[in-house]
């Protein structure tokens, strides 16, 4: 393994949706992507405001979109507006950006919240960190970040 192969990684995880965006942190080292917060989607400008303060504070080294499909894989109204969120933060704060098939994510987080192991509240952010966990779970032993 080189040097800079497997060095950690800050991620922030976003569950894009029309009127909330489940957001989760993970480490690239740990494997473990943890539920955050739920930001309003309330226009573009605050949407982007609140999306910044938090990529000031955890200061990621990449971000990861769930995008959304029908079970059959093919895309939908949302898959489009998913994609151009990613595209828009990644044009606005230079981070690279991965999307993530996320069709079972927010049946995931409503069974974990049924299970009692998540918040009704944070149904969106449990979303984010599921698509962030299939994320690190996918990862290769010697994946680098750029």
């Amino acid at each position: 393994m080189s040097s800079a192969a497997g060095r950690e990684a800050t991620l922030l995880a976003f569950d894009y949706g029309e009127k909330r965006i489940g957001v989760a942190v993970g480490n690239s080292l740990t494997r473990h992507a943890q539920s955050l917060v739920v930001l309003q989607n309330r226009n573009r400008e605050y949407r982007f405001e609140a999306v910044g303060k938090l990529i000031g504070e955890w200061k990621p080294d990449a971000l990861v979109v769930g995008l959304p499909m029908h079970q059959d894989g093919t895309p939908h109204a949302m898959t489009q507006q998913a994609k151009r969120f990613g595209n828009q933060l990644n044009g606005r704060f230079n981070l690279p950006v991965t999307w993530v098939d996320e069709r079972y994510s927010s049946v995931e987080a409503e069974a974990a919240i049924r299970a009692g192991t998540a918040r009704t509240e944070l149904v969106d952010a449990e979303a984010a960190r599921i698509i962030l966990q299939q994320y690190l779970d996918g990862l290769s032993e010697d994946h680098e970040f750029h």
